[in-house]
């Protein structure tokens, strides 16, 4: 995506009227985000501004950084859904690429206030513009008070700074949310998105293993660049089509088969019989049972299975109505 076709996406989402934006990756759409958006969308309604978010995709270190691998907490889709929810006028998608890095904050600053006629830039305290994070805070501050001083942007625009978001005296941030997943803690994880860390993508026909051992399952295909929890057998919740049931996830490489050189995701949903081949799936990680096991036998693996499906019926008879099981909507 060049500069012009970044002009044409800005122009795509403009809300026509004097906006306050706010920019990022916004990778999970967590509570720290969701404090963010929701202080732009208060100053925005106080001063009649139009409230608008960009999402850098793919994440800027893939560009700057040639070679590093990232991961993602939601998918593209999911991070424009999840923000969109938030009460947004407007949510653009800007193609990080190496002409986009190439800007000086100012060209880039420019841009928005030409586009969206930004009145206000609410950001984060740890945020930076550009190459070696030369857009520091104070330097927007500047440029904001220059493009006012040009004539042809009136009034520049000015920068605020939304208060951190703390629990437990740690930072809300995507690397905690990824330390929690890593380690399975998926009841950290909910706190920290204020929601299930959830997957979701078609199911795949597998190599049909769990039907063989009477536990017939569905298979999720997931990007290479998701991040997934600490392998291991989960208490979830499966969405399909327009329904939601209980189920067990196993996440991991099958260490019993030695079979995998790449992770699955493999959900048994608990009393159904559909053929949903093909169909959207998605799971929402409510409890982590235990960690990824190598079994001596077929057998030892088949008695586990039996133990953990029912240790999820009773996670649910114990759980009628947890408020963070819901029964719609994406993460």
């Amino acid at each position: 995506m060049s500069v012009t076709l970044a002009r044409r996406e800005l122009a795509r989402i403009a809300p026509g009227r004097p906006s306050a934006v706010t920019i990022g990756v916004f990778d999970g759409v967590h509570r720290g985000h969701q404090h963010l958006v929701a202080g732009l969308i208060e100053r925005a309604r106080a001063e009649d501004l139009a409230a608008v978010a960009l999402t850098f995709n793919p994440h800027p270190r893939t560009v700057i950084r040639p070679g590093v691998a990232v991961t993602y907490l939601t998918s593209l889709e999911e991070r424009v859904e999840l923000l969109q929810s938030l009460g947004l006028d407007a949510v653009g998608v800007l193609a990080f690429t190496s002409e986009l890095a190439q800007l000086s904050p100012r060209d880039f600053l420019a841009l928005l206030v030409d586009e969206l006629q930004m009145r206000l830039l609410m950001i984060g305290p740890d945020f930076a513009l550009g190459r070696n994070r030369a857009g520091t805070i104070s330097v927007m501050r500047q440029v904001g008070q220059e493009l006012g001083q040009t004539g042809t942007r009136p009034g520049g625009f000015r920068v605020e700074v939304a208060p951190l978001l703390a629990e437990d005296d740690e930072k809300v941030g995507s690397s905690s949310v990824r330390q929690a997943l890593s380690e399975g803690d998926v009841s950290r994880v909910r706190r920290l998105l204020g929601r299930p860390f959830s997957l979701r993508g078609p199911v795949v026909t597998g190599d049909q293993r769990g039907r063989s051992l009477g536990f017939p399952t569905a298979n999720i295909a997931i990007g290479l660049d998701r991040a997934l929890p600490a392998y291991g057998i989960y208490v979830t919740r499966a969405f399909v089509r327009e329904g939601s049931h209980e189920s067990c996830t196993s996440i991991g490489i099958r260490p019993t088969f030695d079979i995998e050189p790449r992770p699955t995701v493999e959900t048994f949903i608990i009393d159904f019989d559909e053929d949903i081949y093909g169909q959207e799936m998605r799971i929402e990680l409510l409890e982590r049972l235990r960690g990824e096991q190598k079994f001596e036998s077929a057998d030892e693996l088949v008695a586990q299975m039996h133990k953990d499906i029912e240790t999820t019926r009773a996670y649910f008879r114990a759980h009628p109505t947890d408020p963070s099981i819901r029964h719609g909507g994406s993460g």
